[in-house]
């Protein structure tokens, strides 16, 4: 009996052993803080924050697919109404959703730079959007990364065609 079980138990262990594989995809919980550059109604959202979820695609190569989903709450406001010359009310940003994807490049294991675009959905309107960033893990481990970005919103106020612009600082952990 005794053999059997430890035949069963070496069996079970190196069975697990030999399967595990590396995951294809790891993923990242991240806070952040954007600070409104430029904008159309820059008193009425000077500043917001939110979550995000970064997903790379994890293969052998310096170049890697990245997908970045965000949501964001403008929560300060000057209680300012403004309007276009002909009346009509200039909506203030109280929100925004971005869906990107792109590529990153890891010049090192410890930083990488990357570019997404994609969706943003901002006051109703479904705009086209850009998010060039660096990033950077605090060991190589990769268990904690910051992120400096630039988001750039195109046409954000449609009667002017002026774009929506930030400044975003992230600290992410890593889920899997």
């Amino acid at each position: 009996m005794q053999k059997f079980i430890t035949t069963f138990s070496l069996c079970f262990i190196l069975t697990q052993s030999f399967c595990q594989t590396q995951r294809k995809v790891s993923t990242y919980l991240q806070g952040q803080y954007n600070k409104t550059i430029y904008d159309r109604t820059i008193g009425n959202n000077p500043w917001g924050m939110g979550l995000g979820l970064q997903l790379f695609l994890t293969n052998n190569s310096k170049l890697k697919p990245t997908i970045d989903l965000t949501a964001d709450a403008y929560l300060e406001d000057d209680k300012v109404f403004r309007m276009n010359s002909d009346g009509t009310e200039i909506v203030d940003i109280g929100g925004m959703v971005n869906v990107f994807a792109g590529a990153s490049f890891y010049p090192t294991k410890t930083m990488y730079l990357s570019l997404v675009s994609g969706p943003s959905f901002v006051s109703g309107q479904t705009l086209l959007a850009m998010k060039p960033s660096f990033g950077f893990y605090f060991s190589e481990k990769q268990r904690w990364t910051g992120k400096v970005s630039y988001i750039n919103v195109f046409n954000r106020d449609k009667k002017t065609k002026e774009d929506f612009g930030s400044i975003s600082l992230s600290l992410g952990v890593k889920l899997f």
